[in-house]
Parts: structure tokens; sequence; C-alpha cells
């Protein structure tokens, strides 16, 4: 691209000496290194939730066991702790109030209301919720059906946690058809459910309790959901971890353990297994604060992610870099999985037993491993991902084809990263069998090497790379920007975050080698979105954030001729943020299922050394 001329940004170009980047580096470095645990990994610490600490109440009072009363006491003390000024709750304690998060807070304290402080929060959320579901039941659930669309993912189970705290009818919830779930998984993209494929356990149980709890006369289907409620309870069973966590999320698990109880508290073996597993993961995942996170944690995602980051800033000592490694490749899956029915291959977020493999932690997974002798797993991870992409050259996250309900369908940051992880394995080696053999030399063509047979899976690389380019191509706004599906920004419009995506997608572009008008475009869409202060937010004039800003430099720092006004401003407020000690506080942008917001402390850490190294090794 050095026939275009340079993306400008005004003010003035502001000069970052070289030794100044340095010490903020090892300085970043340091922190990050501190976070390792002896494991030879990092795991993190997701926020706090309101959400959660709501539905994991509303489970353990629903199921009334006496040794659940402290721990019910403590997330009531929490939940009348960190309510907004408006009387209303927002997904961490740093977000905004909203609808589906209140009405849940105002459940778990009506199911909770002997509790002192329940009666008093209460009290304080009345006018929220009144304001915007008005007063009577059928108001309340026409609300959260109307704020999730034809999506009933997470409508659905938030209507039932409602009912069961008598705050809306049964008969006014949408259902939901858990019999399908008896059906085939390779059946499920075909049947074109309004509910996306992790939920599937919140369809079963949420979808049996309706069943139960409506009139007879309005029952749909009886007799067939009838005939299968045994079938999908075996395959509740069979979906279920060791630790007993859907997704070792604390919302599903809840969701579940409340539907099932409501329907059967415990009378066959099937629902007592889930009942029993299900409540005591909910126990051993509150905090002592008495709150609830949203997920356990995210120890592949941010493993993978310092790893990638040190690596371009000079690595970890030999003994400490193996060992981390090590854990990494273990994480692995190595048979098909129960949840989704997924390949061997993939990578899951967590350790944990409640994880699944996905496009964007398997190609994290990738890329931190991919020069690493003693990994032999690439070419199963490679084929992962090539069965994955979509039949419109994008990446989806759990499962191809599912359908076009968000957390389901193709999306620009998954496909940006799924790109870069092929983009290795097709440049740095060859991997057949699980055997590594080595790669022709650069310079000489392949079809001129002697000998040399690509894997069949490799002859497919090229034109899954091209789709995917295609579909980038495709999904580029006209203002130059990509949005993701995972990232967000409580302040920008429709909450997104386009500059996260498309410093995303830069990368892509970047280590592509593609030198294209697309990049050009994003490139200039990132210039006009920087902030005053040289910083970037989720998009133009959205205040800024230590993750985005270290994002958006990760991604202009491959174009340092052409972006290097907007590179060294952003630089610059980077680095202030370091030098006066306020970059380590994380800001809630990340999405989880259903859109439910949470930071991770090691978002701005992990993001600023990447920037950083980054910089430096880009820099003359």
């Amino acid at each position: 691209m050095a026939q275009h001329a340079e993306v400008q940004s005004e003010p003035g170009e502001v000069a970052v000496a070289r030794e100044r980047l340095h010490s903020a580096l090892r300085l970043a470095r340091r922190e990050l290194l501190s976070r390792r645990l002896p494991g030879g990994y990092w795991e993190g610490h997701l926020s706090s939730s309101a959400l959660s600490t709501a539905t994991a109440l509303c489970a353990l009072a629903l199921a009334g066991e006496a040794r659940d009363e402290t721990l019910i006491a403590a997330g009531v003390r929490w939940l009348g702790k960190h309510h907004n000024d408006d009387g209303g709750w927002g997904d961490t304690p740093d977000s905004p109030s909203n609808l589906a998060t209140t009405l849940l807070c105002f459940s778990a304290l009506t199911l909770t209301s002997e509790v002192p402080g329940a009666v008093e929060a209460l009290t304080l959320a009345a006018p929220y919720v009144t304001a915007h579901t008005g007063t009577s039941p059928a108001q309340r659930a026409a609300a959260i059906t109307a704020a999730y669309g034809e999506d009933r993912t997470f409508a659905v189970p938030i209507l039932m946690n409602c009912a069961l705290a008598g705050l809306v009818e049964w008969d006014d919830i949408p259902s939901l058809p858990c019999e399908l779930a008896v059906l085939p998984q390779s059946w499920y993209r075909l049947t074109k459910m309004q509910v996306v494929s992790y939920a599937l356990p919140a369809l079963i149980a949420v979808g049996l309790a309706l069943e139960y709890h409506r009139p007879l006369f309005h029952r749909r289907s009886s007799a067939l959901r009838r005939l299968t409620a045994q079938a999908v309870k075996r395959k509740l069973v069979t979906l279920q971890p060791s630790s007993g966590g859907f997704l070792e999320a604390t919302p599903l698990t809840a969701f579940v353990c409340m539907a099932l109880h409501s329907v059967d508290p415990g009378e066959t073996p099937q629902s007592a297994r889930v009942l029993g597993l299900g409540l005591d993961f909910l126990r051993r995942s509150a905090r002592a604060d008495g709150s609830w996170p949203i997920d356990t944690n995210l120890s592949v995602w941010v493993t993978s992610g310092a790893l990638n980051a040190l690596d371009l800033s000079g690595g970890l000592p030999r003994a400490e870099a193996e060992s981390t490694r090590e854990w990494l490749a273990l994480r692995q899956y190595h048979q098909e999985h129960p949840y989704t029915g997924a390949a061997p291959g993939g990578f899951g977020w967590t350790h944990l037993p409640g994880g699944v493999p996905d496009a964007d932690d398997t190609a994290g997974a990738l890329l931190a491993l991919a020069g690493w002798p003693a990994f032999t797993g690439l070419a199963g991870g490679v084929k992962w991902l090539l069965a994955l992409q979509n039949s419109d050259g994008g990446w989806p996250t759990f499962c191809r084809g599912w359908g076009k309900l968000p957390f389901d369908k193709s999306c620009d940051d998954l496909t940006a990263h799924a790109l870069r992880a092929l983009r290795t394995d097709e440049s740095e080696a060859v991997f057949d069998c699980g055997a590594r053999a080595r790669t022709p030399p650069r310079d000489v063509s392949r079809t001129q090497t002697a000998g040399y047979q690509p894997p069949p899976y490799r002859r497919n690389l090229a034109r899954a790379i091209s789709r995917g380019l295609n579909y980038l191509s495709s999904r580029q706004r006209p203002d130059g920007s990509w949005v993701p599906l995972w990232f967000g920004n409580q302040q920008a419009p429709e909450h997104r975050s386009p500059v996260l995506g498309t410093s995303r997608v830069l990368l892509a572009w970047a280590e592509l080698d593609r030198d294209a008008e697309e990049a050009l475009l994003g490139l200039q869409f990132l210039a006009a979105a920087q902030n005053d202060d040289g910083g970037w937010g989720g998009a133009a004039g959205v205040p800024s954030t230590v993750e985005e800003t270290a994002l958006a430099i990760s991604a202009l720092s491959h174009w340092p001729q052409e972006c290097h006004t907007a590179l060294q401003r952003g630089l610059d407020y980077l680095l202030q943020r370091i030098e006066n000690g306020d970059w380590t506080r994380p800001a809630p942008l990340g999405l989880y299922f259903a859109s439910l917001w949470y930071s991770e402390e090691l978002y701005p850490i992990i993001w600023t050394v990447e920037a950083l190294g980054r910089v430096l090794s880009a820099a003359p």
C-alpha cells in the first residue's frame, strides 16, 4: 500500500520516543507475567454479574434447601448494593440498567422477599420496571418478547423465570419445541429453530416447564411432547458436563435447574442427576462477596492471547514457554464433543469440563502453538476450522450452517481470526497424520519440489482463504468498518464496536499480505474514529478505552508509513495511561451469550502487550 497517501488524523503528529515504548512494554510484560498461575497458564477474572447473581438466587431459592440460606442472603445483599441510581441493574457493575437484567433481579428479590434487604431493593426497582414494562403480567411478557424479536434463546427463559416468581402468566410465554432435541445433532440446522445452538439445555428444560405449566387446553403438541419427555431428559443428561455447569455458565445452568425443579424436583433419576450437579455447580461458583460471574473463566482464550502477545515482545523463558504450551496443547479436543457433536481438533474457551470447541478459541490456540515443534495437533485444528466454514465463506462460532440467529451465523471477527490461523498453517509447516514434515523452501515453488505431496486438506486451504476474504469484502460497511459479534461498546451506536471489529479484520489483511482497497478503507475508518485524546472507543466520539486503543494500534502497526500520525497519537494516549497507572481497569466490552456484557481483567493487559510488541517489531 506504499502508493497510497498517509492516512492522517488531526491534530498533528506526536513523536513517541523508542525508549519510552520499551519502558512501557517492560512494565506491561511484568504485569501480564505476574498474572500467570503456577500451573503455567492464565485464568483471568470475569466481572461479577447482576444477571448471573439473580438467576443463581432464583434456582437456589426454588430448590429450598436450608444449606443455601447463607448464599442466598449474601446474594440479596450484593444485589442491594449494586443497583443503579434509576433502581435498575445492568449486566456488570459498570453497565447501565437494562430490562432483562432488571426483571431477573426483580424476580430473584420477589422469590427471596423474606431475606433482609430484598423488599427495600424491590421498592427501589419498582419504578424502573413499571416505566419499561407497564404494570400487568401481559405487558411485562410483551416487553421482553419485543426486546428479543424472533430469537427466543434468552427471551423465553427470562419469561419462565418471571412466571416462577409470579410476574407473568405462563400462557403469555412463547413455546419452545423441546421435542426437537431428540433429533440427530446433524439435523438441528435443518429445523430452523428460533434458539441458537449453545442453548440446547435451555430448549429442553424450559420447553418441558412451559408444557407442564400451561393450562391443559392451551398446550400445543401435548401428545408428542409427552411421548418425547423422557427422551429429551436423557438428552439433557448427556449434555451436562461433570462439573454440572452447562457451558460453565451460571445463567444457563440456573435456568435449567429452576425449570426442572418446577416440573420434576428430583423425582426421576435423570432430573435428580441434573439438578444435583447443577445446584452444586451454582454453590461452588458463588464468590465471597455474594455475586456470581457470567462464566467460570476464559482460561484457554486468555492463555492463547497472552502467549501470542508475549511472543511479539520477546517471548517467555524457554522452560516457562514449554510448560505453558504444553498446558495449552492439552486443551485440544480429541473426541467428538457431546454438546455440539463437533469433530475432534478444536479448542474451547476454558480448560473446565463445560467448555465447547469454537472457531475463535481454536484460531487463537493454533496461532499460539503453530511454531512449537512438539505440537502435533495443528493439522487437526486446521481441518476443524476448514470443516466449520459456512457456505457464505465466513466462520460461525460453534456449528456450521445452524441458522441466521446471532451467535450462530458467520461473523467478521471470527472469520478474520480463522483466516489468520489458516495462513499460519499454510506458511509455517506441513502436517500429515500428526507428524511434522519440513516445508519446502519458500523461494521454491511447491509444485517444483521433488517428493513434496501436501496432505489433502491443504489443497483446500487456498480456496477457503479466498472465500473467507471475499466474505470479509462483502461485509465491509460503507464507512470502511467491520463489526464484531463477540465484542461491543455500551456507549456506541447500537452498542457495537466497529473500531474493534475493523482492527481485528485489518490484522488478517496484513498477515495475509493483501494490499487491497478494503484495507485502505479500513485504515481510513480507524483514523476518522480516533478521538481528540488520541485513543479509540467503540466508534467515533465514544470515550476511549485501553482495550480498543491497543487493538487499533496493533492493526495500524502494520502500516506505519501510511498511518504514521494516527499511530503516534494512539501510542501517546496508551503510554500516558500506562504511565498514569490507570490502564489495567477493564471496560465492559465483552459480549457473552445472548449479548450479556462482561469485562475481563486480562484484556487491557494482554492487548497492550500485543500492541507495543507489534509496534516495536515493525518500527525501523
